[in-house]
């Protein structure tokens, strides 16, 4: 592999699961991370809209592989190289804590690792069959009629049926197997993925018959029954085609990727909502081993849906990131209903969720929302509160912001205007969580002491300790909000209460006098409790996720709502 320089450091043994990878200077990206994997994950859903480096992906794992078997870059390093005058680093990071890694600054290979990779491009579609004889030349066990590239088309599909037709044969001859057994072992397992994937109505049951290779000068005689019909393989429709390619290939090769990273691309294609998911189930639950992880990319909802509901699938959205800047993914919360936005935009959401309430929220406060579990809601996170509030006053949608530094007749005020608006009653969802009451329902629920009395009073001097600096702001900070920035406004009393005039200092006032009282629920809610009292004892190591979960912090939420 001379020119080509590799550093392989340990092995991979037990299983092959990735934890982290790094990208730097490669392709799409300046200086990627994907972490937090977790080990339990056996499907990786990368998804993300066209041209946002979901494939990239793809290809570093292809890179890893070629340069694993030594087989060299079919293109060189320049076709992965980003700027020009740097050099690309790439390291994957397995849940053994075992590293590879290359930075093109030594020559050292790595060549016992097995199979660790295997990969399929969008390109495998097969309309028909063409040849006509025996005898194609591969290497099968070093997969090299593998596309080496991910713009290449995966031409392995007829190879795959001449490889099982081999293998058939081999074991009816060599073997005290029979008929039957042969039959359960290698068309038993493709009739069940089709039963699952198409299901079992009679217009739609697909029954694979036969597998004759091509011989004496014909294609292949690959036959199915579909209703009360047989049908040759070249008038299947693109979907089941598709379905037959991805089933036969991992049928003919599992053997050889039983500690894998499978990275295969849109094996949604031709596939409607219903047989998208179906797929990806049957695909990750029975067709990839258990030691292996399996890396797709989609645009598809069926496929979305079923990593959300999967404990051991997560979703990495790859979607409006500028990759020019360092950037770091994590898998999202399987609850984020953001990550329909790939298949369906915003504006379809309200024919998705058809029955349901949707509520846009301030930022990252949706997780907090959404792990709440109120029927009919879902929460949808935008930018900030301007941004909901915008959302609300030009949609149907609903909404719920901070409350920030409002008056209570602020509020009222509000929600006489966009009723469709949900205003908190406390500063911010923070204020919420670390209420008297949420904290004493949670450290109950831990079986913990808490005094809820003591807290009250620190929580009342860090208050007054801070109170003078918080009041200095209010004045300016409420001329940046939105509300009642319409043209209808334009001149009245309700629009100048946000602007440098008498109505905003008469209500920064009444703010004031909210932090000068010592009653815990007249100054609690104009606390910002997210930038102050954080020192406070009683707050330190409490998840605010765990504090999101209490039956107290529910019925605070489902009151706004």
């Amino acid at each position: 592999m001379a020119g080509e320089e590799l550093a392989f450091f340990g092995y991979f043994c037990c299983s092959m699961k990735i934890k982290k990878l790094s990208l730097n200077n490669f392709k799409r990206f300046t200086n990627l991370t994907i972490d937090n994997i977790p080990g339990a994950a056996k499907l990786v859903l990368l998804i993300g809209s066209n041209g946002s480096g979901k494939s990239s992906i793809f290809d570093a794992f292809e890179l890893f592989n070629s340069l694993g078997k030594s087989q060299g870059i079919a293109e060189g390093w320049e076709y992965y190289r980003k700027a020009k005058n740097k050099n690309i680093e790439i390291a994957l990071t397995t849940q053994n804590d075992v590293v590879w890694s290359t930075d093109e600054t030594t020559t050292k290979t790595f060549t016992n690792a097995g199979n660790p990779f295997y990969g399929r491009t969008s390109f495998r579609q097969v309309p028909r069959l063409t040849r006509t004889t025996l005898g194609t030349s591969f290497d099968f066990s070093n997969d090299t009629d593998r596309p080496r590239l991910f713009i290449e088309k995966d031409n392995r599909f007829e190879n795959d049926i001449e490889k099982i037709t081999e293998t058939i044969l081999k074991d009816f001859f060599r073997s005290n197997n029979s008929k039957e057994q042969i039959r359960d072992r290698y068309i038993l397992p493709i009739n069940n993925a089709l039963k699952n994937i198409f299901g079992e109505g009679n217009g739609t049951k697909l029954q694979l018959i036969e597998i004759i290779p091509p011989l004496e000068g014909k294609v292949a005689q690959i036959n199915f029954r579909k209703g009360d019909s047989e049908i040759h393989y070249n008038f299947l429709s693109a979907g089941e085609k598709e379905v037959f390619n991805l089933l036969v290939n991992l049928l003919s090769r599992a053997a050889l990727y039983q500690d894998t990273i499978y990275f295969l691309d849109e094996i949604d294609l031709h596939l409607n909502t219903k047989l998208q998911f179906n797929l990806i189930k049957e695909v990750s639950e029975n067709w990839i081993p258990a030691t292996c992880q399996l890396w797709t990319a989609t645009h598809s909802l069926g496929f979305i849906e079923y990593a959300k509901q999967s404990a051991d699938s997560v979703i990495i959205d790859f979607d409006d990131f500028d990759f020019d800047l360092p950037r770091v993914l994590s898998p999202l919360p399987k609850d984020n209903p953001d990550v329909y936005e790939i298949a369906v935009g915003k504006e379809f959401l309200p024919a998705l969720f058809r029955q349901m309430d949707i509520y846009f929220v301030e930022n990252k406060d949706r997780d907090y929302y959404a792990s709440v579990g109120i029927a009919n809601a879902i929460f949808v996170s935008d930018n900030n509160r301007n941004n909901v509030y915008h959302k609300v006053r030009t949609t149907t949608y609903k909404g719920i912001v901070d409350r920030d530094f409002l008056s209570d007749d602020d509020i009222t005020q509000i929600v006489r205007q966009y009723p469709n608006l949900k205003v908190l009653r406390y500063y911010s969802i923070e204020n919420y969580m670390y209420h008297p009451d949420n904290l004493n329902a949670y450290f109950q629920a831990k079986h913990l002491p808490f005094d809820k009395a003591t807290y009250i009073a620190d929580l009342t001097k860090a208050k007054n300790d801070a109170k003078n600096i918080i009041t200095l702001s209010i004045n300016l900070v409420r001329t940046g909000y939105p509300f009642f920035g319409e043209p209808e406004f334009n001149g009245t009393a309700l629009q100048n209460r946000f602007k440098g005039h008498q109505e905003n200092l008469t209500q920064t006032v009444v703010i004031g006098e909210y932090l000068n009282s010592d009653d815990l629920e007249t100054y609690y809610k104009a606390l910002p409790m997210k930038t102050y009292c954080t020192q406070l004892p009683q707050r330190q190591n409490v998840s605010k996720s765990d504090l999101s979960k209490t039956a107290w912090f529910k019925d605070r939420i489902q009151e706004i709502l």
